[in-house]
């Protein structure tokens, strides 16, 4: 099926959104991980303007953030980045991102990369099952975890067409929280942020005045 797709020009896209606030090594290795284990052409990175699942807004701006992935992206043809949640009003809605994209790539196999944690609240998106339609989720599992095993939570609790691929990928300790705590303490990040991510974080003073 893979090859008869690929032959007629159905591109695997793998779609990771996320704050990214600020994008770190993390991030990459996962998405590195998956779209060698689901032999994916691309992975779209898709940072969110204010997710709707979490209570505080991103503390870097929407630009800021834009700007960090795309430069620790760059040169890599396996990975892309769109601005297009951070071009709406608030919130960020995954089912309009997936429409948005099956707009402009008719014919792409999408694949939406979720977090444990957020297949563990799946149900309690906007729109669930209108996402199952338009994109496969997978689910990042560290370390021999089972994150789907977990329920979903759906309202009507009819789980049993509800379906997820789990991808074994790499467990880095590493947190876009975490770092914005050791930036606001004056320690460094280097190391666990890409280089072209550290620069944009000291050059415009991010995350060092507001406590993460």
């Amino acid at each position: 099926m893979d090859l008869m797709d690929r032959a007629a020009g159905s591109v695997r896209l793998g779609v990771f959104g996320g704050s990214f606030d600020p994008l770190h090594v993390g991030h990459l290795a996962v998405a590195q991980d998956v779209l060698e284990a689901l032999d994916l052409d691309r992975v779209l990175f898709v940072p969110a303007r204010r997710s709707p699942h979490k209570s505080e807004a991103p503390h870097a701006s929407g630009e800021h953030r834009l700007r960090m992935v795309r430069d620790a992206t760059r040169g890599d043809p396996r990975f892309e980045v769109s601005g297009m949640e951070l071009r709406r009003e608030e919130p960020s809605f995954t089912v309009d991102t997936l429409r948005e994209l099956a707009k402009e790539r008719p014919g792409a196999r999408l694949f939406l990369i979720l977090g444990a944690d957020q297949w563990a609240g799946f149900g309690r998106w906007h729109q669930p099952r209108e996402i199952t339609r338009l994109a496969e989720l997978v689910v990042m599992s560290r370390e021999g975890d089972r994150p789907t095993a977990v329920d979903p939570g759906l309202e009507n609790g009819d789980d049993g067409s509800l379906r997820a691929r789990e991808v074994s990928v790499v467990r880095l300790d590493v947190s876009s929280t975490h770092l914005r705590r050791r930036i606001f303490e004056g320690r460094t990040v280097r190391y666990l942020v890409p280089d072209p991510v550290r620069r944009i974080i000291e050059r415009e003073n991010l995350y060092s005045q507001k406590s993460p």
